[in-house]
């Protein structure tokens, strides 16, 4: 059983390296070592146990905003407590509490001289990651103090074991030597759990020691994050003014820092990281005050990085760069590089463009409107971005059924305002669902709450329902809906370059790859499961065939629901002729010769889905229809009653009852949408002029009235 002691720490208590601390200070000891996340960040050995060193003078730290520790350490809690299973839909993850002023505020703390070396801490407001959670390791820019990600520390302390690397002001420790500190704690960790990932996130110069740990290490299962890294420093358009800095006098240093401050982040990011857009008037003066009170603290910055320090650290990144570049060729881990568009220190968006080329597994993405410190600016998630692009995983090889973690509520709020905020405005969705007497009713009452589900409905033109779908269910249930989507969603290339992309909002919100491999892991794990039959050849139908079923003959989507007992629940979904005129289909681009040639060259590249069925069921080429807009109207969903398949394995081993069952399935899919097509006419604000209105008046978009049912 774990136990949390508060003892006194010596002066002379020997720390990590042997050095001596000057200042007294509480200890939190946790005896069995498992508590790791409610441990400031100076370790020390007792009895070879780890314990940490908790100083009066990093109170902030210790704190985090919550003061969670300090009444750990009041109330001398004695009991273990169990790590969590899983997280809930919609869970806390912190966004948007922590600012750039708890940054300038901690690291003025963090900074006072102890005389100690470089050394790993675990940030207390991390708290306690989920069971079988993957070590993250974060390597610190030039500021070395190691609370890059301290905006981030409650969301990542969830998925992963946070520690960061603190290198003091006066530490001389050369690039060679931090590679050793940082290569004994990967290879230590490493054997000590040999099929799990090791996580580098990399910031600018920790990128170039990222790298380099890579490079020396290729049998190891390493994941690299790498922010802005400074393997471009030669290409820094501030490159010139590097060796002035020796010159400026003294007294004139603490200019350097402001300067510095401007030119490497962007401040009014910096200072929205807690503001909400609306309402707008209120939003400016909380920007207003958030920058007052932050330029004040930016004088810390000429503490954080004083003259010699800022002359030995350029030295510094040079032979990081220069290491790390020069051993490119080895590095064989998987690299996500997340460059800034408006990174004034380094050519962040080209070096991302030349890693990519230069690495045999990179990805990039490109944040046009950010800074070089964009993980301490505002609209950036660091674990949101690692979920998007598939980098979590718990073991060596990803997978997307229990390596998923569900969205949070400010991803939740974020990702509907952004990738999908615009067509809800324009098509304000309304749902409806069966209950079990057979009446229909508004909302999603008559959809079961636990799994395992199985929804399986109509694909609309380019499958734009399904993003309101997904959102609808979070909003009204709480219930996250994994769509079996196209293959191609998930090759590493297909959002390359971008911001984050629909591809990566689509995987955030749970979509895997359709096989029947991941529908039976879905439904194993009691999920609700979202199944297109039709698949792309309904979802990219042609002229005239909106509201058709190109379903195959073959009823396997039955026989998997009664392998685990799980409810059968059919939907139909209208509304797309409502918001666009499908004017250019696939038959029409291939009358074109410029167009035939290259869609049948893109599909050589696709992956290639049900090549073995004839007719346009086999159809599953991919394009890209050309479209025109309408005055938009709206969408409709409608559920239908729950077909149960618990306590019906005949359908097993009896063909002709499941079959029966898949067309039972498929009228009734049918039938929902003949239902929408004609009640939409009764609709008093079907059309958005009539719903914009409204809403000015009376309600917010997901209440705005329609038929009655």
């Amino acid at each position: 059983m774990a136990m949390m002691l508060t003892i006194t720490a010596s002066p002379f208590t020997r720390i990590n390296s042997g050095f001596r601390h000057r200042h007294v200070g509480k200890v939190l000891c946790s005896l069995d070592g498992g508590d790791s996340s409610v441990l400031a960040y100076d370790s020390v050995n007792v009895n070879t146990d780890p314990v940490i060193v908790e100083k009066n003078k990093y109170t902030s730290l210790v704190n985090g905003g919550n003061g969670h520790v300090s009444s750990l350490a009041r109330e001398k809690v004695h009991k273990k407590k169990e790590a969590d299973e899983e997280l809930e839909v919609l869970w806390d993850d912190g966004y948007g509490t922590v600012t750039m002023k708890d940054y300038l505020d901690t690291a003025k703390e963090m900074i006072k001289p102890d005389g100690g070396p470089a050394r790993w801490f675990s940030p207390v407001e991390c708290g306690r990651p989920l069971k079988d959670s993957p070590l993250l390791l974060f390597l610190p820019g030039m500021d070395g103090i190691g609370l890059g990600l301290i905006m981030h520390h409650k969301a990542l302390g969830r998925a992963f074991e946070v520690r960061g690397l603190h290198i003091p002001i006066n530490d001389r420790t050369p690039f060679e030597g931090l590679v050793k500190l940082v290569e004994q704690t990967v290879r230590s960790e490493h054997a000590s759990s040999p099929n799990k990932p090791i996580y580098l996130v990399g910031d600018s110069f920790g990128g170039c020691l990222a790298l380099a740990i890579a490079a020396r290490n290729p049998s190891i299962d390493l994941v690299l994050i790498l922010a802005n890294p400074a393997t471009s420093l030669e290409r820094s358009p501030l490159r010139p003014f590097f060796p002035l800095l020796d010159a400026i006098p003294d007294e004139l240093h603490t200019a350097v820092p402001y300067l510095l401050s401007f030119v490497m982040g962007e401040p009014v990011k910096m200072a929205m990281v807690n503001v909400d857009p609306f309402p707008t008037s209120q939003m400016f003066q909380n920007l207003s005050d958030n920058l007052v009170a932050l330029l004040p603290r930016l004088s810390v910055l000429g503490d954080i990085i004083p003259k010699d320090a800022l002359i030995w650290k350029l030295k510094l990144l040079r032979s990081a760069a220069a290491y790390a570049n020069s051993r490119l060729h080895a590095v064989k881990a998987e690299v996500l590089v997340l460059a800034s568009g408006k990174d004034n220190l380094l050519p962040s968006g080209d070096e991302a463009r030349r890693l990519s080329s230069k690495l045999e597994n990179c990805e990039i993405r490109e944040f046009k409107d950010n800074g070089h410190t964009f993980l301490l600016e505002d609209g950036f998630c660091l674990l949101s971005i690692i979920k998007g692009t598939c980098k979590y995983r718990r073991s060596r090889k990803l997978n997307y059924v229990s390596d998923y973690l569900p969205p949070s509520m400010s991803e939740y709020i974020r990702s509907f305002d952004r990738a999908y905020g615009l067509l809800r405005f324009l098509t304000s969705p309304v749902t409806f669902s069966t209950l079990n007497d057979g009446t229909i009713a508004p909302g999603l009452d008559g959809v079961p709450t636990e799994g395992p589900v199985l929804y399986v409905g109509y694909h609309m033109l380019m499958g734009m329902e399904a993003g309101n779908l997904v959102a609808e269910f979070l909003r009204q249930k709480r219930i996250i809906c994994r769509g079996l989507a196209h293959p191609q969603l998930f090759l590493p290339g297909e959002a390359a370059g971008s911001e984050f992309s629909f591809f990566d909002y689509t995987r955030l919100f749970g979509a895997v790859p359709v096989s029947s491999k991941h529908m039976f892991d879905l439904l194993a794990a009691d999920s609700h499961v979202l199944l297109y039959p039709g698949g792309a050849r309904e979802a990219l139908h042609r002229k005239g065939e909106q509201y058709t079923l190109f379903w195959p003959e073959q009823p396997e989507f039955v026989r998997m629901a009664a392998r685990f007992g799980a409810t059968i629940v059919p939907f139909g979904v209208v509304g797309e002729d409502d918001l666009m005129e499908l004017f250019l289909d696939y038959d029409d681009q291939m009358r074109i010769p410029i167009l035939n040639e290259f869609w049948r060259q893109k599909s050589k590249e696709f992956p290639r889905l049900r090549e073995n069925m004839e007719g346009e069921v086999g159809n599953q080429d991919l394009f890209l229809p050309g479209i025109a807009p309408k005055v938009p109207g709206r969408f409709y969903y409608l559920f239908g009653k729950p077909i149960e398949t618990k306590g019906k394995k005949e359908i097993l081993t009896d063909k002709q009852k499941a079959k029966e069952m898949y067309l039972h399935v498929k009228s009734e899919v049918e039938s929902c949408l003949d239902y929408l097509i004609e009640k939409r006419e009764q609709d008093p604000h079907r059309n958005i002029v009539d719903r914009t209105l409204y809403r000015a008046y009376s309600a917010p978009p997901h209440n705005v009235p329609t038929f009655s049912t």
